[in-house]
């Protein structure tokens, strides 16, 4: 026999249950190059470099 519930379980009952199955955030690490929060495995978006090399240029906000 197979294992089947005797009543179904309400909305709020499953929700509740749920509600701690939410994503952790991605923690954002120090780039070595300019020391700003950058995310991991990513271009720095302050300075443009990534694994010790310029990647990408940056322009600046300079007016």
């Amino acid at each position: 026999m197979a294992a089947v519930p005797k009543t179904r379980r309400s909305h709020r009952r499953v929700r509740t249950r749920r509600a701690h199955w939410r994503t952790p955030l991605a923690l954002a690490g120090e780039c070595p190059h300019c020391h700003e929060l950058r995310l991991p495995h990513r271009v720095c978006p302050h300075c443009g470099y990534y694994n010790g090399r310029q990647a990408v240029e940056i322009k600046s906000k300079e007016k």
